[in-house]
């Protein structure tokens, strides 16, 4: 038998959201301090990451060294691939320049790349792990690309972790997303995923399995939020077959405790504030969101730019971005 335990969006940040009650890190800290010892309890032989290990990219070191601390007390493998929030520019490429990075690099965990899977056999069982990192194509692009990964080591099961905004049910116009139902056809035998905060528990059809367990931190005071309680999920995997469950935290706190509602009412007029704005937008321009990679997609669609000029124009951004820096703006 190969067991595994799931966690993902743990952002990762040494200061606390406006929102908060508590202090954010030493929450975080409890709760990864839980997580670790559940996947010791429970004997897992990995533990996967969906993505957004980090609030950004460039997180001071001083907060980054408590947490690999933490990481490292466990002697259990763990394996990552990135979030948006883990690269600059929302580009993969960029991840030997983040703190993400540095942790691969010092073996405290293992980012898996695309094209690039882990094999893992014992008991005669054998598992491939494959990853796909977000990207700013990511649910705009053929679902394929993303969601059905090759079986390289023609191992008798796959797992494919994806860090993208996979739902039940469809979201507004403008906002990138694929719904669960359009990815059955997936050759993997377990599609992990993350990103979408809120998640949606485990899916199951024909013995194939979709799971989304919801983020391990919660940054936003959306009334999803206030009653959702973080959870990480165990999975067995047998000659048999495939078993997943979810395990709810103990040391997460009640929405309520931790989220300050002064601030829900204050979230609902200014998302209402923002909707009017976007609209105004939208009125004088053909652009359907703000999403800087998004416009330039819509700029190069409409002049016809080469999608080497494209990828250039990304490139410029993710050094502009790089070198805003500091974690004041958190």
């Amino acid at each position: 038998m190969i067991k595994f335990l799931y966690f993902t969006d743990t952002h990762i940040r040494g200061t606390t959201p406006k929102n908060r009650l508590d202090s954010f890190s030493e929450t975080i800290k409890r709760k990864l301090t839980e997580v670790m010892q559940i996947a010791e309890k429970e004997k897992v032989d990995l533990m996967l990451h969906g993505g957004d290990v980090f609030d950004r990219p460039d997180l001071s070191p001083n907060v980054v060294g408590q947490f690999a601390k933490l990481f490292r007390e466990t002697n259990i493998p763990i394996y990552a691939i990135s979030g948006n929030h883990d690269t600059f520019g929302h580009n993969p490429d960029t991840i030997s320049r983040t703190m993400l990075g540095l942790l691969d690099s010092f073996g405290i965990m293992t980012i898996i790349h695309p094209d690039e899977p882990l094999f893992i056999k014992k008991e005669g069982v054998s598992v491939q792990i494959s990853g796909q990192p977000y990207h700013y194509d990511l649910d705009q692009r053929d679902v394929k690309l993303d969601y059905y990964p090759m079986n390289h080591h023609q191992a008798d099961y796959m797992i494919h972790l994806v860090h993208s905004m996979l739902v039940e049910k469809a979201l507004p116009e403008g906002i990138p997303h694929t719904l669960v139902d359009h990815i059955w056809t997936t050759p993997a035998d377990v599609i992990l995923t993350g990103h979408f905060h809120g998640g949606f528990g485990i899916k199951e059809q024909d013995g194939k399995f979709i799971c989304n367990p919801g983020a391990i931190s919660r940054i936003n005071n959306h009334w999803m939020e206030l009653n959702r309680m973080p959870k990480v999920v165990i999975g067995e995997i047998t000659a048999s077959g495939i078993t997943l469950r979810e395990q709810v935290l103990e040391t997460a706190q009640k929405g309520e405790e931790v989220l300050d509602r002064t601030y829900v009412e204050k979230a609902v007029h200014q998302e209402e504030k923002l909707h009017e704005f976007v609209q105004q937008v939208k009125s004088q321009s053909d652009f359907k969101n703000l999403h800087m990679n998004d416009i330039i997609r819509e700029l190069a669609s409409l002049s016809e730019v080469e999608d080497r000029v494209k990828q250039e124009a990304l490139r410029r951004m993710t050094q502009v971005e790089e070198s805003w820096g500091g974690e004041g703006d958190e």
